[in-house]
């Protein structure tokens, strides 16, 4: 007798949200049973790998794995979002405005937005603005960027409690989309998405940011609110907790020692060259599990594995 596995019951869905415009937009989310469980019910849209550019030369922020594929673009945002785009098949592109950070570069915000601007233009894939979770810089750079992007419906992340009814606006009156970002809670999440349902932001204008942590930084607590956001939206029908996923993988994955260390420096930790690529890898795979509908992403070669799993599971 061949084995029949006990099938999960789901009364919820997660909601359908596109990103960008034109022939290149991007719809996410969709699911109606828990992620690649196409066994019991339909996974609706598969799962996006957005790549990062940053909006100045990371310099001696990036170990020389992560900058050798981008070696002649990294000080070029827009020629570095065309080639993740040409070369690496990005579907979407994340832009971290680290220039913009006030503990940084702390750059006017009218040039961040005009740097931005240029990779929105550059590309046509949709495009993720992040900011720097500094709420005073980002509502200035945020809302002169939601003028610029006019018409491209970008997403801009991360909007906080903090922060969200000045850039809430800014994407309502120029039809952006928000990513909700809040500190790896299940209720603050929500919380967050009922706020800006208040404020006049459409459902299938939010997408989620539940704040992630890379491999063996708080992976696994990430991965169990995840779940429980899952198990909330599918299963308890919480219609607040509905949308699509984000997480920033690759930025915080590459910021840690162990994905920059040498083989010199810590032999016991083996080949440097494929250890960062590897612990992205593993990260973004977990949160995919774990119900992610977009993965931000750093090195192609973790791309193209993850690539080759999701490809796999549906």
């Amino acid at each position: 007798m061949a084995f029949q596995p006990s099938k999960q019951t789901y009364s919820g869905q997660i909601r359908q949200v596109t990103l960008g415009v034109g022939d290149k937009a991007v719809t996410v989310g969709g699911k109606a049973a828990y992620p690649f469980h196409g066994f019991e019910g339909t996974m609706g849209n598969p799962p996006k790998i957005a790549m990062e550019v940053w909006d100045k030369d990371p310099g001696d922020e990036w170990s020389a794995i992560a900058k050798e594929p981008f070696k002649e673009v990294l000080g070029d945002p827009a020629a570095w979002a065309q080639k993740c785009v040409r070369d690496y098949g990005a579907e979407i592109i994340v832009v971290q405005t680290k220039s913009a950070d006030p503990n940084s570069d702390n750059k006017p915000a009218a040039e961040v937005a005009e740097v931005v601007k240029k990779v929105v233009d550059a590309v046509d894939v949709p495009v993720v603005v992040w900011g720097v979770g500094n709420h005073e810089k980002d509502v200035e750079v945020m809302r002169i960027l939601a003028e610029k992007g006019s018409g491209k419906r970008l997403a801009i992340s991360p909007v906080e409690e903090g922060d969200y009814k000045q850039i809430g606006a800014a994407c309502l009156g120029y039809k952006h989309l928000v990513v909700a970002s809040s500190p790896i809670d299940v209720n603050l999440a929500k919380q967050l998405n009922i706020l800006l349902g208040n404020l006049g932001v459409a459902t299938s204008d939010i997408i989620i940011d539940p704040t992630t942590g890379g491999l063996g930084y708080g992976l696994e607590y990430s991965y169990s609110v995840m779940e429980r956001i899952m198990q909330a939206a599918l299963t308890q029908e919480d219609e607040k907790l509905q949308q699509p996923m984000i997480c920033n993988v690759g930025n915080e994955v590459w910021k840690s020692k162990e994905a920059n260390l040498s083989s010199e420096e810590a032999p016991e930790l083996g080949d440097s060259s494929k250890r960062g690529v590897l612990m992205e890898a593993i990260t973004a795979v977990d949160l995919l599990l774990a119900g992610a509908d977009i993965v931000v992403m750093r090195h192609p070669e973790a791309v193209k594995l993850v690539k080759g799993f999701i490809q796999k599971m549906m």
